[in-house]
C-alpha cells in the first residue's frame, strides 16, 4: 500500500483497505473497463475513486475525470468522501435544485472530477461550462438505477459528446447486470462479490396486521422494536407523508424522506437521521442505495417492492460488513407475499399491543446559520460550541457543514441552555443564526 493511500484511510478514519477494494485497485491498473459488482454498504465509492486518484494529472487545470449518478444524494456523497481525502484534486457536484450560478462559481476552483446527475451534466455540456477534451475517465455509479429511473438516453447523449475517454469504471450492486449498449466496450473486467457474506446475518421477519390500514401495525412495532434506529420503505410519497404524520401524532421521533421535497428538506431529514436525532426515516426508494448511512439495526418495509433486487437493496441499509440487522416485512392477513420471497426464509414476529413509546433521542440538531462560504468549517464550529456553548465531548454529536447552513447534533437536555449562551455569538467574527432544526 502506498503512503498516498494509507493518509487517505488515515483521514478516514479506516485500518485497511477490504478484499473488494483491493482487487479494484488492482484490476483498475490492469484494465481499461472495469465492472464492480458489491451489495450495496461494502464499500463501492472507494473502489473507484481510489483509482481514479491515481490516474489524475497534478498539472493539468481541465476536467479530467467525470462521475453520473441517479441521484443528487449520491452526487453529495461521492464529493464529501473525495474531500475527506484532502489532497490538492478539487472535485465539483452539479445536480438539479440548485442555481446554475452556484456551479458556475465551483468551476472557478478548476475541478478535476465532475459528478453529477445525468439532466445537470447535459446542461454544462450544451453550455459549454467546462472543457470536456481533455475528460479521459468516465464513472458511472449504480448505473442500473440510472437507467431504471429513465436516464438512458440522457447518458448515451453524456457518453457520445466525451471524445477522449481511455478509462471506463462501472457499478452496481446488483449481479447479473448488463452494460448498456451506448457504452463501447473492448476490454471489459468484472469484479463480483456477491451478497451471501452480508445476507448470512439478517434475520427477515414477518409481522401480521390484522387491519389492511396498517398505520397501526407499524405503530405498534416501532414501540417494540424500542429505541434502536429504523429505516422505514413505502413504496409512495403520499403513504410515506401519511406515516409519518401518523408516527408523529403518536410522539414518535421520525423523519420522511423522498423525490417530491425539496432539497434542503431532503438534506436536513438525512442529516437529523445520521445525527441520531431522529429514530425513524420514513423513505421511498430513494433511500435503499447510494447513501451513506452506517450503522442500521432494522429496516420496515410498509409495502413490499415490486422487484427482488429493490428488496436486496433495502435490505443492504442494514446487516452491512459484519454486523447484524433485521428486517420486517408488514403484512396483512389477507395479502399474499411475492414469489420472490420464501416462506421458510422468514421468521414470524409478534409485536406488542401496548408497548412503551420510544425515549425521545439522545441528541437534537440545531442549524447554524454559515457554512463553507463564510470559511466556517467542523473545527471552527466544534471550538465554538465547547467554549460559548460549554459543551463537553460526549454532549456534542456529528458537526456537518453545508455552502450556507451548518448542523449540530447536541445533548437534548443542554439544548435550550446552548442556545440561549450562543444567541448573538460570533464564529470567525461573523454574528450568525442559530436554532432548532
Amino acid at each position: 500500500m502506498n503512503s498516498t493511500i494509507k493518509t487517505i484511510l488515515s483521514n478516514l478514519n479506516i485500518q485497511e483497505l477490504n478484499d473488494m477494494q483491493k482487487a479494484s485497485l488492482k484490476a483498475n491498473k490492469e484494465h481499461k473497463e472495469v465492472l464492480l459488482l458489491s451489495p450495496t454498504g461494502s464499500g463501492k465509492t472507494l473502489a473507484f475513486l481510489l483509482p481514479l486518484l491515481e490516474k489524475l494529472n497534478a498539472k493539468s487545470e481541465d476536467v479530467q475525470a467525470i462521475i453520473i449518478v441517479p441521484s443528487r444524494e449520491l452526487a453529495i456523497q461521492i464529493e464529501t468522501v473525495f474531500n475527506t481525502f484532502k489532497t490538492d484534486f478539487v472535485i465539483s457536484a452539479f445536480y438539479g435544485g440548485q442555481v446554475m450560478k452556484s456551479d458556475i462559481n465551483q468551476l472557478v476552483k478548476k475541478p478535476a472530477i465532475v459528478v453529477g446527475t445525468p439532466g445537470r451534466l447535459i446542461d454544462h455540456i450544451d453550455r459549454q461550462t467546462f472543457n470536456t477534451n481533455n475528460i479521459t475517465t468516465l464513472i458511472l455509479d449504480e448505473f442500473d438505477k440510472s437507467l431504471e429511473l429513465g436516464f438512458h438516453d440522457e447518458m448515451s447523449y453524456i457518453v457520445r459528446k466525451l471524445e477522449a475517454i481511455n478509462h471506463k469504471i462501472f457499478t452496481s450492486a446488483t449481479q447479473g447486470v448488463k452494460i448498456p449498449d451506448f457504452v463501447p466496450l473492448n476490454d471489459l473486467f468484472k469484479i463480483s462479490f456477491g451478497k451471501d457474506a452480508f445476507e448470512s446475518k439478517l434475520k427477515v421477519k414477518l409481522v401480521q396486521s390484522e387491519e389492511k390500514d396498517k398505520l397501526n401495525c407499524v405503530e405498534n412495532l416501532v414501540k417494540t422494536i424500542g429505541n434502536e434506529q429504523i429505516i422505514l420503505f413505502s413504496n409512495h410519497r403520499e403513504s410515506s407523508e401519511r406515516i409519518h404524520e401518523h408516527l408523529l401524532n403518536q410522539g414518535i421521533f421520525c423523519v420522511v424522506f423522498h423525490g417530491g421535497m425539496e432539497q434542503k428538506d431532503r438534506e436536513l431529514a438525512m442529516n437529523k437521521f445520521k445525527s441520531k436525532s431522529t429514530q425513524v426515516l420514513i423513505a421511498t426508494d430513494l433511500a435503499a442505495r447510494g447513501l451513506d448511512i452506517p450503522e442500521i439495526e432494522h429496516v420496515i418495509h410498509y409495502h413490499l417492492p415490486h422487484k427482488h433486487e429493490e428488496f436486496i437493496h433495502r435490505n443492504g441499509r442494514t446487516a452491512r460488513m459484519e454486523a447484524t440487522g433485521s428486517s420486517y416485512i408488514i403484512q396483512y392477513k389477507e395479502e399474499q407475499l411475492p414469489p420472490y420471497i420464501k416462506l421458510e426464509e422468514v421468521i414470524d414476529f409478534d409485536v406488542y399491543q401496548n408497548a412503551e413509546l420510544p425515549k425521545a433521542p439522545l441528541f437534537t440538531t440545531i442549524f447554524i446559520g454559515g457554512g463553507k462560504k463564510a470559511k466556517i468549517n467542523k473545527i471552527d464550529i466544534v471550538g465554538f460550541l465547547s467554549k460559548k456553548g460549554e459543551l463537553s465531548r460526549d454532549e456534542l454529536g456529528l458537526v456537518i457543514v453545508k455552502d450556507n447552513v451548518s448542523y449540530a447534533a447536541v445533548s437534548s437536555e443542554k439544548v435550550e441552555i446552548l442556545l440561549e449562551k450562543i444567541s448573538g455569538e460570533k464564529i470567525k467574527g461573523k454574528k450568525l443564526k442559530f436554532g432548532r432544526a
